[in-house]
């Protein structure tokens, strides 16, 4: 696994073995910001929402989310899925919190050394909760509000991408809920529409990809 420097100045990471880097090349931070917290959890009505998040991997988005939880006062219920953790060493050379925010590195680390399969508390705001294991198999109970869905490409971890597992997603929504992904190809769109959501094209982040998908629960 290697450290690259992005276009907007953030760090990604890239795993050789399968040709794919954890976040966009032209800006992690931009990308995880636009497409996560601006489509995602500032588009919810939500005063409480629960999250889910496929693919916990740096912790980027979970990190931006305690942020603008702490900076609107909005409780957040935020679990995470990954069934690869990073070690803290490799966290550290990401430092995520110099660029985004100083003050909060003990919160960023926070995340990554809570417990595993329970509540942690890590502000009167934030409950995480995070899971250990397969995406693929894993049965999550209902009640999610949003769901960042941030699996590496289709092309590259195909069996993430499955009809079945947008319908099981659909089914753990909350009515009204939302998914948010950085993947627009036309057999994702078709899939979450089969599931039954109503699907939107969103421009993606500057400097980015054109284009992103908004998933809406009927």
């Amino acid at each position: 696994m290697e450290i690259e420097k992005t276009a907007d100045g953030s760090y990604t990471l890239y795993v050789p073995e399968m040709d794919e880097h954890y976040h966009s090349v032209k800006g992690a931070l931009t990308e995880s910001k636009h497409i996560f917290i601006e489509m995602g959890l500032k588009h919810s009505a939500v005063n409480e929402p629960h999250i889910l998040e496929i693919g916990l991997g740096t912790g980027l988005n979970c990190f931006l989310t305690f942020l603008t939880s702490e900076e609107t006062c909005r409780k957040v219920h935020y679990t995470g899925i990954e069934r690869y953790p990073l070690s803290i060493d490799v966290l550290r050379q990401l430092d995520y919190p110099t660029l985004i925010n100083q003050g909060h590195e003990c919160n960023y680390y926070a995340i990554h050394q809570a417990a595993w399969g329970k509540d942690v508390t890590l502000s009167p705001e934030f409950t995480l909760h995070k899971i250990e294991g397969d995406f693929t198999t894993y049965r999550f109970e209902k009640g999610y509000d949003i769901i960042y869905f941030d699996a590496f490409a289709p092309e590259k971890q195909p069996e993430m991408w499955e009809q079945s597992l947008f319908d099981s997603l659909y089914h753990v929504l909350n009515e009204g809920g939302i998914l948010t992904t950085y993947c627009a190809k036309g057999v994702v769109r078709r899939m979450l529409q089969t599931a039954g959501f109503i699907v939107e094209r969103l421009p993606g982040p500057p400097g980015g990809k054109r284009e992103i998908l908004r998933a809406t629960k009927r």
